[in-house]
This record gives structure tokens, sequence and C-alpha cells, in this order.
């Protein structure tokens, strides 16, 4: 065969790999899964960074479904890949149990807010300032201290609160509304109240408030909200996988969403869709 021939033969080789490779290239992205589930509890923030980052992957393409559940619950929902993500693990200290048993099965991609919290507050007025002060009169709080959703991790340090500081009172179970309902009712009385609370949350833009300080650090220190997504998530969809590990959000614009979200009448869908159209510099860097 002669030189020229050779070289024919050379470059068409090339060229059929080449297309070979563009084949495969093009096939895996078609084939990149664009229907999402995201698991998250029913917590002011958590429903906010959900509801934003949903609709900034929406604006990419993809058919997003969220799921509401409890604590437990939407950490095994990653773990067991019915759930793609979610972006509601409170670590190190919230949801450190959680964290303990699933870590090898689920691939955690770090904050997406920090300078969270978790602990216990009253209403400025309420004249204490830490946690063993409750032992003072705690008749004066009803003997109660108002809780949320049974087996969140607030409740359980709660729990632990309540034994460490041998507190005559009881945790009292319901949700993140109804918490902020007997709140908005005491309040609106001047009545002395304990509840279970954290940052970020709507109700310290609401009312005046402050936090008991924690003399036995049974609540923790900072805390970050994290990005926790199932093992499989970064193969079967690269492009989802990079927006929900750049996502993050300032303390201060996630509680103006849920300021909003706490309007009459507000749809949390709508109010996310808004300030993502309202940040667009910032949603397109998750994509970057």
């Amino acid at each position: 065969m002669s030189i020229l021939g050779r070289l024919a033969k050379t470059a068409a080789k090339t060229a059929l790999l080449a297309a070979t490779a563009l084949s495969f290239a093009f096939s895996a992205a078609q084939a990149e899964k664009k229907d999402l589930t995201i698991a998250y509890v029913e917590w002011s923030d958590a429903v906010v960074a959900t509801n934003i980052v949903k609709a900034a992957l929406e604006e990419k393409g993809y058919k997003v479904k969220i799921v509401p559940l409890s604590g437990a619950a939407m950490w095994q929902a990653v773990a067991t890949d019915e759930a793609d993500a979610m972006v509601a693990a409170w670590l190190p200290a919230t949801h450190a149990a959680y964290y303990a048993k699933l870590k090898d099965k689920v691939a955690d991609l770090g904050p997406n807010v920090t300078g969270a919290k978790i602990g216990w507050a009253v209403p400025t007025y309420v004249d204490i300032a830490t946690i063993e002060d409750i032992k003072k009169d705690p008749a004066k709080f009803g003997g109660k201290v108002i809780g949320i959703d049974p087996g969140a991790g607030l409740m359980k340090a709660s729990e632990k609160a309540i034994k460490d500081y041998a507190l005559p009172v009881k945790l009292v179970e319901g949700s993140d509304a109804t918490m902020v309902a007997a709140l908005k009712d005491a309040y609106a009385k001047k009545e002395p109240i304990v509840i279970t609370t954290w940052t970020p949350h709507w109700m310290f833009a609401t009312w005046d408030l402050k936090y008991l300080t924690d003399p036995k650090g049974v609540f923790g220190g900072e805390e970050t909200v994290n990005t926790v997504v199932s093992t499989k998530l970064k193969t079967e969809a690269p492009e989802a996988y990079k927006i929900l590990d750049n996502f993050t959000l300032s303390l201060a614009d996630e509680q103006a969403v849920m300021v909003e979200n706490n309007k009459p009448g507000a749809d949390p869908a709508a109010t996310a869709k808004a300030w993502v159209a309202a940040n667009k510099a910032k949603v397109e860097a998750w994509s970057k």
C-alpha cells in the first residue's frame, strides 16, 4: 500500500474513532436522568431551600418532585435511592445519629447554609436568660416546652436537655406550625412561653425573641445545613449534581423568603420562583 493509501486509512480510522466517541458522549448526555425527587422536612427553612433548588433545577429542564418526610425518613429515602437529594441535613449535631448510621450510603456535598443553630427561645419580655432558669418557676410556663415533630433532632436534643438540667417540664410534640401558633398566641397575650427553635427561621424577623443560653452545651454550637445526595446521582445526572453541589443560600436570603411564605395566601413554590427570577446571577453560578 502506498504512503498516501496508508495515511488515508489511518485518517479514516481516526475519524471513525472520533465519531464513535462523539456518539457515546451524545448518548451519555441524552441518557442523563431528568426526573428527580428531593426529600425534605417541613421546617420553614427546609421548605424555602427545597423549593428554591427545585425551581433552579426546573429552569435547566429537570422535572422535580419534592416529598415532605420526617427527618429519619428523609435520610433513609436518600440512602435507599428513593429520593435523589435533600438540602435539609443539619450537621454536625442535629442529624448526627442519622449521618452516623447512613454516611456510607449517601454523599454529603457540604453546607448550603452556614451559621445555623438550634436551641430553646423565649420572648424578650420573659425575664430568664438560661435553660437552668426555668427551674426557678416552671409553673410560669405551664410546666411545658413547646416542641415540633417527634423524632426531629431538635426534639431528641430537647429531651436530653430536660434530663441533663433535671427540669420538671414536659416536652410537647407538634410541628413547626403548631409551635409557631402557640408562640403567636402567647406573644399576643404577653404570656411566658418556652419554644424549641432554630436559625434560620422567620419568627426571629417577626417577634422579639432570645435564645436561652445552654451552659451544658446540650444543643451544640453553630451548625450547617448540608446538601446530601444519592451515591448514584453524580453518574446518573451529573449536571443536576453540579447544581446541587454548588447550591448555597445566605441566612438573610433564606429568612427573607420565609417571611414572604408566612404572608396570607403565600405559595412556597411561587415565592421560590420569584426569588430565582430576581437572583439570576446567584442561580447561574450554581451551574458553573
